[in-house]
């Protein structure tokens, strides 16, 4: 067990924050992206819907949209802005401005979170891989776990979570 939690340590603290071809993030990301997203939940039929995602510089800051729309229509439009924080570190902020901070980490060509709300941890994936973007979300209800193990240091007490539901899309760059 030690050792696995080792080699995990080593291979995340030793990924660059390059994106593709050796560009720092958020460079390939920049453009507007557009695609389905399906929504699955066990045991239900699975939704799919329309998802973009625009991101452009705004200022000399280092600052960038990170503009999501669901639906056809904009009437669910999100524009929040990407803030850098350390990028040497690939650490940078989701402001929702509204006093809503999300912190976000580039590993390699993807740029992840987690947070949580009213009781659900929500996981978000972005993977740019030439002019597509493969967008994932993980919902994790805390509450609802199980916990395995013995409580020992060879056999420690690990909780497992069910994923309520999940969405997965490909978006496409376009112009």
């Amino acid at each position: 067990m030690k050792l696995v939690l080792f080699a995990f340590f080593i291979m995340f603290f030793s990924i660059p924050v390059l994106s593709q071809k050796g560009k720092p993030f958020p460079q390939t990301f920049i453009g507007n992206w557009k695609g389905k997203l399906q929504w699955m939940v066990a045991g239900k039929p699975t939704q799919t819907f329309t998802m973009q995602l625009r991101i452009h510089a705004t200022d000399s800051a280092g600052h960038y949209t990170w503009q999501i729309i669901y639906g056809d229509s904009a009437t669910d439009n999100r524009p929040y802005i990407l803030k850098p924080i350390d990028t040497a570190k690939g650490h940078w902020i989701v402001d929702e401005k509204d006093g809503i901070i999300l912190d976000s980490y580039v590993h390699g060509n993807s740029i992840k979170g987690a947070f949580t709300v009213q009781g659900n941890t929500i996981v978000d994936n972005y993977v740019v891989e030439g002019n597509k973007m493969r967008v994932e979300f993980f919902s994790i209800k805390l509450t609802d776990k199980k916990q395995s193990g013995k409580g020992t240091d060879d056999v420690p007490f690990v909780d497992s979570y069910r994923i309520g539901s999940y969405q997965t899309g490909v978006l496409t760059k376009i112009k």
